[in-house]
C-alpha cells in the first residue's frame, strides 16, 4: 500500500528513502468488534425487558453558517514564499478573492496555470461518484508576495517545462498531468512573525493513467503510470507535553475523562435548575420476565392484562407486592414474589361499544418467572464516583416505577405524559390541538439521582366529525368535488387514525383507518348476498340506518385489512379522542405550537412545581412500594457567569474593538474586520406585490449599508432590476443569468451576487432558487421576503449585511485574543476545529435519507471561517459514514479519502501549516450513542490523519453538544436584575460544572446565548475524548467565546457555531434534493433562526431502493465561500 505524505516533515538534503514504511494496525479495530458485540448483547436484553430509549421532543433551533475563505499570510511569510505553483497549460487556478492586501494585488494565489484553470476538487468528485456526494470548499494556497508572473512551460522556480500545472491532492487522486514540480514549504513560527526561510522539499508518489482523468484533456488515453509531486510542508516540532492517548483494545476498556477538576473563571453566583433530588431506595429488587399468551403488540393491552392480574392475585398470589410492569417483557417487585415461575389465566371483556350486544372476551395466559436480583449497591458507588460505568438496569427500574402512576392517568408519548387536563387546549389549525403535559427522567448526576422534570407540549388530533376534520385540513368547502392533491393530503392525514362509527345510535364501534377508496362513494358498490348481487354503498345506508349521505363526491374511508376492507362513508365517522399527531407540522402549526410552548422563566418553573405538587410523588403507591422519595424543591446549584470576549473589528471603523454586553452587540461606528467585494450584482423580483422600482430601491439601501459595513459594493446592478414569476422559476433565473454573463465574460468579469425578492409566503421558491444557483450556475445568493421591502430597517439591512458579507469570502469580526495568540490550547499550535452534524428526515419520511456534514475551521489562529462538506446516507444513520473511506482502484491500488481528510487538507492549503491539534464538536448525539459515536468517528479521524502522513497523528479532543435535553436554569432571585437578562432569563455566559452533572465525567451545562423570548435552554457539552489535557476553565471559556464568532448576527448564539454551521449545511443540503415546502428569506434583526425545521422536505424513495441517492454536486465556485449562511 502507497501512501500519500502530504505533511512531510523531511528536509530538503535528505535524500527520500523507499517507502520503508511499517503498516500501522489501528488500535481502534479491536474496541469496535468487542464493543459490537456488547452493544448487540445489550440491544438484545433491552428489546426483550424495557422500553426504548426515547430522545426529548423539544425542538430544536435552527443555525447559520458558512463555510471557511482564504486567509491573509503575515508579511514577513509572504516573502519568504514563492508563488505557489506555475505551470502552463491547464493548472490549478485559484479563483478566490483575497483579504486585505491580497485582493487589491489580485491575490488568487494556489495554483496558477498558464492556460485555463481546472476546477479545483474535479478528480475529487470523480471519486465520490458513488454512494455519498460530498460538497463543500477545498481553500486554494495564497499567493504571497504580491501576484506572480504566470510562466508558460515551467513552474515557479523548479518546475520541469511543458505540459500543464499539476493541482495539489484533496485526496489520493490522479494527477492530469506527467510533469512533476517542486512544492514550496514554510516552516511553522511559535511567533507572530515568521524568521526562517522555506525549505523545498518533495515526494514522489504514484497516480493513474492520464486517460482517468475527469479534467478535461486532449491527449490520448496512456496505460502508464505517472507521478506526481504533492506541495509538502516542514514543520518545527514543539515540545509539547500532551501525547497520543493509546487507543483501548476493547469498548470496555473505554473511559470517558474524568472531571478535571471543577471551573472557577467567572463570577459565582447560584441558580435554580428543574432536577429534584431523589432518595435511593434501600430495597431488594427483582426482575422477572413475564409472556403473555397470545401474544399482543399493543402496550395498552398488555398493562390492562398485568393489572387485572395485580387486581386479582396481588393479595393472595403475588404476596402483597405491587409490581412495576414495562408494558412488555419485564415485572419488577420491591422484594421476592412468593414463586420462582408460576402461569396465570386472565380474561379480559371487552369494552361496552352501546350496541346492546355480548361484549367479547377475550383469555391471556401469563407466565411469571424469576429473571434476575438488581443490585442497586453498584448504583450507589456510581454516584459516589467508586465506578466508572453506570448501572443502567438499575436506573431503568427506578424510571420504570416512578412512570408507573403517570402512565395510567395520563397519554404516554416517549418519555412525556400529555392530558387535557394538564392545562388548556388550544387549537394548531388543520384539525389539530395542542395538549399540555411533562417530561419526567430519572437521571444520575453528582448530588444523586435526579429526577428532571420539565413542561412540555405537544400535538392531538381534535376529536371531531371525520367530515369537518377534512374542512378543516384543506381549509375549503367539500361540497366540491375534490382533487388528486387533496385526496393525497387526506389519505396521509387520516392513516391511522382511529374512529368510531356515529350512525348507530349508541353503538360507538371503533375503527382504525388503513386508506381511502380509489372511487367516489356515490360509485362504490359491493356484493351483500352468495349470488354476487350488488348494492350501492349511499343506497345502503339509506336502506339499513335510514342515513343519506351528503358528501357522495367524497371516497369512503378504508377500515381493516386490505383483504376484508370495510368502507365507511366520511360522514358517519368521528375521530376518537387522545390520539397523538405523530406526522409533520406545517409552518403555521409549529408557530402555534412554539407559541403555546413559550413561557416566560417564572412562570415555566412555577409549572413545574405545581407539576410535581400534581404527581404527588409522596403518596404514590408504586413510589411507595419501591422507597423512593422525591423532594419537592427545585436544586439549587452554583454557577458562575463567563465574561464576554473582546471582538476585533476594522481600524478604520470609530470603533476597533467591542465589548459584548448581556450577549449582544451591534455594528454602529464599527466595520467589518474584512469586508468583502462585490462589483457585479443583478436582482431579480419574484412579488407580484412588489414594483421593480420599490425593488431597485431596497437594493440601492441595501447596497448602500454594505458599503458603510465596510464591504467593497457597487451601487448599481449590472442589469436593471426585474419582476418574474414564481412558477416560471427556472427559465427566468437562467435566462437573466446569460444575458449578465454575456456582457461581463469579453470584460473578463465576473457575477459576485444575486439578490431575489420573495413572496412572504413562497412555497418551494426558495429551495428551488438555493439549488439552482448552488448546483448549476454557481453563484451565492441573497433572499428577501416582500414585507422587509415595504418596511425597510437598518437593523434589518445590517443583518443581511453580514450574511452577504460571509458569502463573498469577508469576515464580520474576530476575537482579539486569537489575534493575540492568546487563546489556551488553540494559539500555541496549528489547531483546527470541526463542527458535526446529521440530520434525520421528518416522521413518515421512512425511506428518506440522513444529511451528515462537517465543517472545520479553515483560518489560524483566528479560527473564524468554516469549510464544510456534505453526503447523503442511510435512513435515520447517526454515525456519520463517509468520514473516512478507502477502496481498491483498479489503476490506482489503494485509495483513501473522506471528509477529514478532505477537509485537513483543506486547511493546509488555506494556512500553509498542518493541523498539529484537533478540536471536534459533535452535535445531536443522544446518551446511548456515546460509545458507537466515539469509537466510530474517533477511529475515522485516526485513520485519515495517517493516511496523509505516517505517524501523523495530532492530539484530539472530542466533545458532544447536546440540545435535545430537558434541563432548565433559573436565576434564583427573579427579581433581582443584576441576575437575569432583559427577557428574565439567566445570564449569557452562565456555566454549571457541579450538582446536576455528570457524576465523575467531564460535562457542563453552558447557556451561551442571552434569551429572547421564552425559556432559554443551555448546551450541554459531554467530554468524550481529551488528548489536549482541557483544563474545565479552558474548555468552557473556548466555548463561550467562539460562540460570540457566529457570522450572521452580533449576538452570541446558544451552541458553539463550528455545530450551528454543520447543522445549517446539513439543512441546506436538503433542498438539493426536491423541491422544498418552506419560506426562505431572511429574518429581521440580528438574532440567529431557529433550529427547529423551517418546512423539513420531502424526500421519499422507492422503499427498495438499497443505495443512497447522492446529492448534486456543488459548483466549484461556490463551495469556497460561507453559502449557507
Amino acid at each position: 500500500i502507497r501512501k500519500e505524505n502530504l505533511f512531510s516533515t523531511k528536509k530538503r538534503q535528505t535524500k527520500i528513502q523507499p517507502n520503508k514504511q511499517k503498516q500501522r494496525l489501528n488500535p481502534l479495530s479491536n474496541a469496535i468488534g468487542g464493543f459490537r458485540r456488547r452493544l448487540s448483547s445489550y440491544t438484545m436484553v433491552r428489546k426483550k425487558r424495557s422500553e426504548k430509549p426515547v430522545e426529548g421532543e423539544s425542538s430544536r433551533s435552527q443555525p447559520s453558517g458558512g463555510t471557511g475563505q482564504d486567509v491573509a499570510t503575515p508579511a514577513a511569510t509572504q516573502q519568504q514564499l514563492s508563488g505557489g505553483y506555475q505551470g502552463s497549460g491547464r493548472g490549478y487556478q485559484g479563483v478566490g478573492r483575497g483579504l486585505g492586501q491580497q485582493s487589491q494585488q489580485g491575490g488568487h494565489g494556489g495554483y496558477a496555470g498558464g492556460g485555463r484553470g481546472a476546477p479545483r476538487g474535479s478528480m475529487a468528485q470523480q471519486q465520490y461518484s458513488g454512494q455519498f456526494e460530498y460538497r463543500g470548499r477545498a481553500p486554494q494556497t495564497q499567493s504571497c508576495g504580491g501576484p506572480q508572473p504566470q510562466h508558460h512551460g515551467g513552474g515557479g522556480g523548479s518546475g520541469v517545462g511543458g505540459g500543464r500545472g499539476v493541482g495539489s491532492a484533496a485526496g489520493p487522486f490522479r494527477a492530469p498531468v506527467a510533469e512533476l514540480h517542486q512544492a514550496v514549504q514554510v516552516p511553522y513560527q511559535a511567533s507572530p512573525v515568521p524568521s526562517q526561510a522555506a525549505s523545498l522539499s518533495g515526494k514522489q508518489v504514484e497516480t493513474p493513467a492520464e486517460g482517468e482523468s475527469s479534467a478535461p484533456t486532449s491527449e490520448p488515453a496512456a496505460n502508464t503510470q505517472v507521478t506526481e509531486q504533492f506541495q509538502q510542508l516542514t514543520v518545527q516540532e514543539e515540545q509539547s507535553s500532551q501525547t497520543i492517548q493509546p487507543l483501548p483494545a476493547s469498548s470496555k476498556a473505554i473511559r470517558f475523562p474524568l472531571r478535571p477538576g471543577k471551573g472557577s473563571k467567572g463570577a459565582k453566583c447560584i441558580v435554580k435548575a428543574n432536577h429534584f433530588f431523589a432518595e435511593l431506595p434501600d430495597k431488594d429488587l427483582h426482575q422477572y420476565d413475564v409472556s403473555i399468551t397470545p401474544e399482543i403488540t399493543s402496550r395498552g393491552v398488555n398493562r390492562a392484562v398485568i393489572e387485572q392480574l395485580v387486581k386479582l392475585y396481588r393479595a393472595s398470589h403475588l404476596g402483597k407486592r405491587l409490581p412495576a410492569y414495562d408494558g412488555r417483557k419485564s415485572l419488577y417487585t420491591a422484594g421476592p414474589l412468593p414463586f420462582a415461575s408460576k402461569e396465570f389465566k386472565i380474561t379480559l371483556i371487552d369494552e361496552d361499544d352501546g350496541s346492546g350486544a355480548p361484549r367479547r372476551e377475550r383469555e391471556f395466559k401469563v407466565a411469571i418467572k424469576l429473571a434476575a436480583r438488581v443490585d442497586l449497591h453498584h448504583l450507589g458507588m456510581f454516584l459516589q464516583g467508586g465506578q466508572a460505568d453506570a448501572p443502567q438496569e438499575a436506573l431503568q427500574v427506578l424510571d420504570i416505577v416512578l412512570r408507573e402512576l403517570p402512565t395510567a392517568r395520563y397519554s404516554p408519548v416517549g418519555r412525556s405524559f400529555y392530558s387535557p387536563r394538564l392545562g388548556q387546549r388550544k387549537s394548531l389549525g388543520e384539525g389539530l390541538e395542542s395538549w399540555r403535559g411533562f417530561y419526567q427522567s430519572l437521571r444520575p448526576t453528582q448530588m444523586g439521582l435526579s429526577l428532571n422534570i420539565d413542561m412540555s407540549s405537544t400535538a392531538f388530533i381534535q376529536p371531531m366529525p371525520v367530515i369537518e376534520f377534512v374542512t378543516e385540513l384543506l381549509n375549503k368547502d367539500v361540497s366540491s368535488r375534490p382533487t388528486d392533491a387533496d385526496r393525497v393530503k387526506v389519505k396521509k392525514a387520516l392513516r391511522g387514525i382511529k374512529v368510531e362509527v356515529t350512525h348507530r345510535g349508541n353503538m360507538r364501534r371503533k375503527y382504525r383507518i388503513s386508506g381511502l377508496t380509489s372511487q367516489a362513494t356515490r360509485e362504490l358498490m359491493f356484493p351483500v348476498d352468495e349470488q354476487g348481487t350488488m348494492k350501492s354503498v349511499v343506497e345502503y345506508f339509506r336502506e339499513t340506518y335510514g342515513f343519506v349521505i351528503q358528501h357522495t363526491q367524497w371516497p369512503c374511508l378504508q377500515v381493516g385489512n386490505q383483504q376484508r376492507p370495510n368502507y365507511l362513508p366520511m360522514e358517519v365517522c368521528k375521530i376518537v379522542e387522545g390520539q397523538r399527531y405523530s406526522k409533520r407540522l406545517s409552518e403555521r402549526q409549529i408557530t402555534e405550537l412554539l407559541r403555546v410552548t413559550c413561557q416566560r422563566p417564572h412562570d415555566r418553573e412555577q409549572n413545574i412545581l405545581q407539576t410535581v405538587h400534581q404527581n404527588s410523588y409522596h403518596t404514590d403507591p408504586y413510589a411507595q412500594e419501591f422507597g423512593i422519595k422525591i423532594d419537592q424543591k427545585l436544586a439549587s446549584v452554583e454557577a458562575r457567569v463567563l465574561p464576554a470576549p473582546l471582538l476585533k473589528y476594522h481600524e478604520t471603523g470609530k470603533e476597533k474593538n467591542c465589548l459584548p454586553q448581556v450577549g449582544q452587540w451591534n455594528m454602529m461606528n464599527k466595520k467589518m474586520v474584512d469586508g468583502g467585494t462585490v462589483n457585479n450584482w443583478i436582482c431579480i423580483n419574484f412579488s407580484r406585490n412588489v414594483q421593480d422600482i420599490q425593488a431597485y430601491t431596497f437594493c440601492a439601501e441595501l447596497a448602500q449599508m454594505c458599503y458603510i459595513s465596510g464591504m467593497v459594493f457597487s451601487s448599481e446592478p449590472v442589469l436593471p432590476v426585474i419582476g418574474a414569476r414564481p412558477d416560471q422559476v427556472e427559465r427566468t433565473l437562467k435566462g437573466r443569468y446569460h444575458e449578465v454573463m454575456t456582457k461581463l465574460q469579453p470584460q473578463k468579469k465576473k457575477l459576485d451576487l444575486l439578490i431575489f425578492i420573495l413572496p412572504d409566503n413562497n412555497g418551494t421558491l426558495y429551495g428551488d432558487l438555493k439549488r439552482i444557483c448552488e448546483t448549476e450556475l454557481g453563484i451565492v445568493s441573497q433572499c428577501c421576503k416582500t414585507k422587509h421591502v415595504f418596511r425597510i430597517s437598518k437593523q434589518y439591512l445590517a443583518n443581511v449585511a453580514l450574511k452577504i458579507n460571509a458569502k463573498v469570502g469577508g469576515r464580520n469580526t474576530v476575537l482579539a485574543d486569537a489575534i493575540d495568540r492568546r487563546i489556551p490550547l488553540v494559539s500555541d499550535i496549528p489547531t483546527i476545529i470541526f463542527g458535526a452534524d446529521v440530520t434525520h428526515p421528518h416522521p413518515g419520511e421512512d425511506s428518506s435519507p440522513s444529511i451528515a456534514a462537517v465543517v472545520a475551521s479553515q483560518d489560524w489562529p483566528q479560527v473564524t471561517k468554516y469549510a464544510g462538506l456534505v453526503c447523503a446516507q442511510a435512513h435515520r444513520q447517526e454515525l456519520i459514514q463517509d468520514l473516512y473511506k478507502s477502496w481498491e482502484d483498479p489503476n490506482r491500488g489503494h485509495v483513501s479519502g473522506g471528509m477529514i481528510k478532505e477537509l485537513l487538507v483543506s486547511f493546509w492549503r488555506a494556512t500553509n501549516l498542518k493541523p498539529k491539534r484537533i478540536i471536534f464538536y459533535r452535535d445531536g448525539v443522544s446518551e446511548g450513542q456515546f460509545y458507537q459515536v466515539l469509537l466510530h468517528e474517533l477511529d475515522a479521524i485516526r485513520k485519515a490523519c495517517a493516511s496523509l502522513e505516517q505517524d501523523y497523528q495530532p492530539t484530539v479532543t472530542f466533545v458532544v453538544v447536546q440540545k435535545r435535553h430537558h434541563t432548565r436554569l433559573f436565576a434564583n432571585n427573579h427579581n433581582n436584575r443584576q441576575s437575569v437578562d432583559r427577557s428574565g432569563n439567566i445570564l449569557p455566559g452562565t456555566v454549571v460544572d457541579s450538582k446536576i452533572c455528570h457524576p465523575t465525567e467531564f460535562d457542563f451545562y453552558l447557556c451561551s446565548h442571552a434569551g429572547i423570548q421564552g425559556t432559554s435552554r443551555p448546551a450541554h457539552y459531554h467530554v468524550l475524548w481529551d488528548e489536549n489535557n482541557f483544563s474545565a476553565d479552558e474548555l468552557q471559556s473556548l466555548t463561550n467565546n467562539l460562540c460570540y464568532t457566529y457570522a450572521r448576527c452580533t449576538r452570541s448564539v446558544s451552541i458553539v457555531p463550528p455545530a450551528y454551521y454543520a447543522h445549517l449545511a446539513a439543512f441546506r443540503a436538503r433542498f438539493y434534493m426536491e423541491p422544498e415546502n418552506s419560506d426562505g428569506g431572511s429574518a429581521a434583526g440580528s438574532a440567529p433562526a431557529t433550529r427547529g425545521a423551517p418546512g423539513g422536505r420531502s424526500t421519499r424513495f422507492a422503499a427498495a431502493t438499497a443505495a443512497v441517492r447522492p446529492l448534486p454536486p456543488l459548483m466549484e465556485n461556490v463551495k469556497q465561500y460561507m453559502f449557507y449562511c
